[in-house]
């Protein structure tokens, strides 16, 4: 039964977010939900250069991914010189720019491998909502379908050594954002001291969709600054539930209308958590790395302290494990892309293996399910096409010019790609 009512709740939830996202909307990181999973039937296997509906160059650097709702696309960039942060709008079908925003900032230090606008956008039929971090400030801010402004909130200065790079998500008129900064003295020690840094002062908070007040905020320990965007799940009361993890906390789940802990399996995380959680079978699964390589996935029962059911890991897989890459759940199985180019596909309830091969490349962008294949965008920009089921097949590998660390939107059937400036549109015909 503590299986069950999770599974159950979950499934629910999840037909739920498909009903309301549909093909036309990608709304957030990875799509509905997060979850990389398209219903689209009209992309290509493989293609050519004259397939592309458009190309555009964009006004900026940057690695966040698109979001689509109906016929607006939304994509962000930054300035590799200025810090200036610009928000995008464009037709779907088209590629034209509808409208543009700059919004001026000033270069600070962050990894080599971050941009100024690694967060994705979050999208619904009121507009868009972006944000974007300085050491001064962490900026959560709404625009409308036209580009005006409809509120922005400064959520205080952001410490940490490598920028940030979790992405807002929109769900029951709230919008959340994880807030996981870093602890100077680990700053010190790894790197030497630095006298100015305050102290950094993490929280997951959520803001009243139309108006941008804060409806909860839940104060975190600060260990190191995390990079995961949330997930829904459900509750095992059946409510709206939102599923974080971090180095400081592990996995939690917490109340999407209160901010209330529901539950939290905490010291299971010793380093940096970049990919993203995911539900897989009525499991939650999220993970943590160092460097270049993931070194622990976890796969949790969710509980209630409302009804005193502890949460419980059912299963780990150990390293080798993806660190950046999130996986993709899909008709029980659990298809895990790996920094380094390997790709695993494992069963989603046990952890079972099934396959595992390596296609060259390194990968920092997320793999997308669409139609029995996955779509995964390395490092150098080739985007890599494997089939997804029980054997493992490598179906076509097509460059897009110039590097990417970006996952694939669909939306209306169409793919769309994002390299450092460029955005392509594949498919839907």
């Amino acid at each position: 039964m503590r299986w069950f009512l999770p599974a159950v709740s979950a499934c629910v939830l999840c037909t739920t977010i498909g009903a309301e996202a549909g093909e036309r909307y990608w709304p957030r990181f990875r799509g509905p939900n997060g979850a990389g999973i398209s219903d689209a039937k009209t992309i290509p296997a493989t293609w050519t250069d004259q397939d592309y509906n458009w190309k555009v160059t964009l006004p900026g650097f940057g690695h966040s991914s698109p979001v689509v709702w109906a016929n607006r696309l939304f994509v962000t960039c930054g300035d590799a010189r200025t810090a200036t942060r610009t928000v995008l709008c464009l037709d779907a079908a088209t590629g034209k720019t509808l409208w543009q925003r700059d919004y001026p900032s000033k270069p600070f230090r962050q990894h080599g491998d971050n941009s100024y606008m690694s967060a994705s956008p979050a999208a619904d039929a009121d507009g868009v909502v972006v944000n974007w971090s300085t050491p001064d400030a962490v900026v959560l801010l709404a625009l409308d379908n036209e580009g005006k402004e409809a509120w922005r909130r400064d959520l205080g200065p952001w410490v940490g050594n490598h920028g940030t790079g979790s992405s807002p998500v929109i769900a029951d008129g709230l919008v959340v954002l994880t807030n996981d900064q870093e602890d100077p003295r680990l700053i010190r020690s790894m790197y030497g001291p630095n006298p100015t840094m305050p102290a950094g002062k993490s929280s997951l908070i959520a803001l009243d969709r139309k108006t941008g007040e804060t409806r909860w905020q839940l104060e975190r320990r600060t260990k190191l600054s995390a990079y995961s965007t949330p997930c829904l799940s459900s509750s095992v009361e059946g409510k709206p539930e939102v599923i974080v993890s971090s180095t400081a906390h592990g996995i939690t789940g917490v109340d999407l209308a209160t901010g209330t802990v529901n539950w939290e399996v905490d010291k299971v995380f010793r380093d940096r958590c970049v990919g993203s959680p995911v539900i897989a079978s009525g499991l939650v699964l999220a993970g943590y790395g160092a460097g270049v390589q993931g070194a622990l996935m976890v796969a949790v029962q969710p509980g209630s302290k409302a009804r005193g059911i502890e949460p419980r890991i059912a299963y780990q897989l150990k390293a080798p494990v993806p660190l950046v890459p999130t996986p993709v759940a899909r008709d029980g199985w659990l298809f895990l892309w790996f920094d380094n180019g390997t790709v695993a596909c494992v069963k989603a309830e046990t952890g079972e293996p099934v396959w595992r091969e390596r296609v060259p490349g390194a990968f920092y962008g997320s793999p997308v399910w669409v139609d029995g294949r996955l779509y995964c965008i390395a490092k150098n920009g080739e985007v890599v096409v494997v089939a997804a089921g029980d054997k493992f097949e490598l179906l076509a590998r097509v460059p897009l010019g110039e590097p990417s660390f970006a996952t694939p939107a669909v939306a209306n059937g169409v793919m769309y790609l994002r390299t450092r400036t460029r955005l392509f549109a594949l498919g839907g015909k």
